[in-house]
């Protein structure tokens, strides 16, 4: 079976390339990139992302970006959100009392965690939905975070998982082809490769039985 083709969006996101070498430990061809062309031959896009809201938002928009995950969403092309990657297809983000429109693929806002402690930095349980492909085989597993805000629920129709830090938050969402995990799956030991390595297999299944929870409904 030829490997699946995986791009890397290369916008200015911080350090990307844990999540190249994860991916690639999957057996998946892997380029990080801008280039579109590229992104567009590939199987499937994975959207890193660290820092602030704001600012993952000024580079996603500088290059391009914002247009490409919405187009992809509206197509059933395969994306996977990590981290604030997550967090910027939710409509706004407020950070310090700034709010940010985000790319808005779902609606929702992003909010600091409810809890003393943040930001919530290392292992939680994962509290999988039924019928996940995502999570497949890691039910309540825990997985590693590092965040201070996060989306309270998930989009309506979609998939969501849950974890708790201060009270329950979407940790990763299924919407289709568009899926996205709060925690970073890179930096997640066994679990998080064995969870990369399930969002790798759907990108080689027969196209395309993802549809959006607006083809849902």
């Amino acid at each position: 079976m030829t490997a699946a083709r995986v791009a890397v969006l290369d916008y200015g996101s911080g350090n990307v390339h844990s999540a190249v070498r994860a991916l690639e430990r999957t057996g998946a061809s892997v380029v990080l990139t801008a280039d579109t062309t590229l992104i567009e031959e590939a199987d499937g896009l994975v959207v890193p992302g660290v820092g602030a809201f704001a600012s993952v938002m000024d580079a996603l928009a500088s290059a391009g970006g914002v247009d490409l995950l919405r187009d992809r969403h509206s197509r059933g092309r395969p994306t996977l959100g990590i981290c604030v990657g997550m967090q910027v297809l939710f409509s706004a983000g407020t950070e310090h009392g700034t709010r940010t429109e985000g790319v808005a693929l779902w609606p929702g806002e992003i909010a600091r965690l409810d809890s003393p402690l943040v930001p919530h930095m290392g292992w939680s349980r994962v509290h999988a939905p039924a019928g996940s492909r995502l999570f497949a085989g890691l039910q309540d597993e825990y997985f590693y975070f590092v965040h201070s805000y996060a989306a309270p629920t998930g989009p309506p129709e979609a998939l969501t998982a849950t974890a708790d830090h201060g009270g329950a938050f979407a940790a990763a969402v299924e919407d289709g082809a568009t899926v996205a995990t709060q925690f970073h799956p890179e930096k997640s030991g066994d679990t998080g490769a064995a969870l990369l390595a399930n969002w790798v297999r759907t990108l080689t299944e027969r196209p395309h039985d993802h549809p959006t929870s607006e083809e849902q409904q």
